[in-house]
């Protein structure tokens, strides 16, 4: 619908707002779409993807990336990825997908490209639960305003760095960089590489280092699952899905994982790295075929935490020294949303938000789609959550009354456990799910929006 200007806002009528192209906002403006919403999508980059658009300035896509987890659990329910595509798709092909979904489901019309959302706000004592969104064109113009029935944000959760503070960064005299500035393995050739982090990037650019960089070190706070790509003949999030279909308990889940590990894997103290302190599942998981491989063969040297900087080293907690000209911090993300208030998503003293789901925000026309850590693909989880949040927004309109019943239960899931092992309380961890668990809370809520 065209859009009423009062001289304040533009009103955009019962139209929904989406913040993002990426991944779970072109799923957010198919599904809203579907259930005969009008949707607004505005992007700030001039294309869609998201952290899988390589071409952009936050993507912390690289050259090498490849998906970790396969495409039979990362597709979306209605629109599959080809038969005859790898199991663990290329970072190409996976924009290539997006790029397919986008057009097959022709979503290009309700995204204003090159647009960025600068604040957004419920409007006050508005019964209604409209909201206010104010844009610009990405790097500057002039700001304009317009009046939503609900907002849905999928501006994603690995674009804004988080950056450790070591004493004596400032004072080094080699390249410091954190991951998300990594995108060509030809800059680590003849470079010695310290990689700070042993998260899924952090092996990833180990990995790449060993087979260029001329000496690698890579530091961890502590031990970890380091789980291969393929384990007893499958895809490893393959694997997982056919234990739980076969209904075993969470615990014997994880004893039949520990047993292959140990049988494929090994002891990982031998190589060097500290022994686990968890149980599989209890961190999410870092699926890496090579690192072992890599450390076996020398070319990969484990070592402990970053105690400090110093103008020419840097110095280990256990007192080692070492003089990397190149360090790559793969140190993780932020959640950010700077354009919402911190209280619309319940965010605590420690940035993190909590959220019915990890998707209903504490307004009830406020959404937040994707922000989501699962063992496995988020496509498909995503496409169930905006489903729900379609489904919500049109039971909000049609019967008010139930509605508020509805909502009252959302509200009593905030921090309901997610996943089947208990994760880890650390930052990494806020967004952790299992899969299966997810899946069927979304269905019991979908069940309960259905009812009516």
């Amino acid at each position: 619908m065209p859009a009423v200007s009062n001289g304040h806002y533009y009103d955009r009528g019962g139209n929904v707002c989406v913040i993002g192209a990426g991944a779970s906002g072109l799923l957010a403006t198919k599904n809203l779409l579907e259930h005969g919403f009008g949707v607004d999508c505005y992007e700030r980059d001039t294309g869609v993807g998201g952290l899988w658009n390589w071409r952009h300035d936050r993507s912390p896509v690289y050259a090498n990336l490849h998906l970790i987890s396969s495409k039979s659990t990362t597709q979306i329910p209605d629109f599959p990825m080809p038969d005859w595509w790898p199991d663990y798709p290329h970072h190409r092909q996976v924009l290539s997908y997006l790029d397919r979904y986008a057009d097959h489901f022709e979503l290009r019309p309700h995204i204003w490209f090159g647009t960025e959302v600068v604040r957004a706000q419920p409007v006050p004592g508005d019964p209604a639960g409209r909201w206010d969104v104010t844009t610009r064109t990405t790097g500057g113009g002039t700001e304009r305003t317009h009046r939503y029935a609900a907002v849905v944000v999928a501006n994603g959760h690995h674009w804004s760095p988080a950056m450790p503070e070591y004493e004596g960064m400032a004072e080094f005299g080699g390249e410091l960089i954190h991951a998300s500035a990594f995108n060509d393995p030809a800059t680590l050739r003849g470079r010695r590489v310290l990689v700070v982090g042993a998260g899924n990037t952090g092996c990833d650019v180990a990995v790449e280092a060993a087979q260029r960089a001329k000496s690698c070190w890579h530091s961890s706070r502590r031990g970890y699952h380091y789980l291969p790509k393929y384990l007893l003949g499958r895809p490893l999030d393959q694997l997982h899905e056919l234990l739980r279909a076969a209904r075993l308990p969470v615990r014997m889940r994880q004893w039949v994982i520990h047993r292959a590990l140990r049988f494929s894997v090994g002891d990982l103290r031998r190589f060097g790295l500290p022994r686990p302190d968890h149980r599989v599942g209890e961190t999410h998981p870092i699926v890496n075929s090579l690192l072992v491989y890599y450390l076996g063969h020398g070319l990969i040297t484990p070592v402990p935490e970053v105690a400090r900087f110093q103008a020419e080293s840097v110095v280990l907690t256990n007192g080692e020294q070492i003089e990397p000209d190149l360090v790559v911090l793969a140190t993780g993300y932020a959640p950010r949303f700077d354009f919402l208030d911190a209280e619309l998503l319940g965010v605590d003293e420690s940035g993190r938000p909590h959220l019915p789901l990890n998707l209903f925000g504490r307004h009830p026309t406020l959404a937040v789609a994707g922000l989501l850590q699962p063992e496995s693909g988020l496509f498909g989880l995503v496409h169930w959550q905006t489903v729900a949040v379609a489904r919500w927004l049109r039971l909000r309109q049609r019967e008010p009354g139930r509605a508020g019943a509805v909502w009252s239960q959302l509200i009593g899931q905030v921090d309901r456990r997610l996943s089947d092992a208990r994760p880890r309380s650390s930052a990494r961890h806020w967004f952790q799910v299992s899969r299966g668990r997810y899946l069927r809370t979304l269905e019991g809520t979908l069940k309960e929006l259905a009812r009516s």
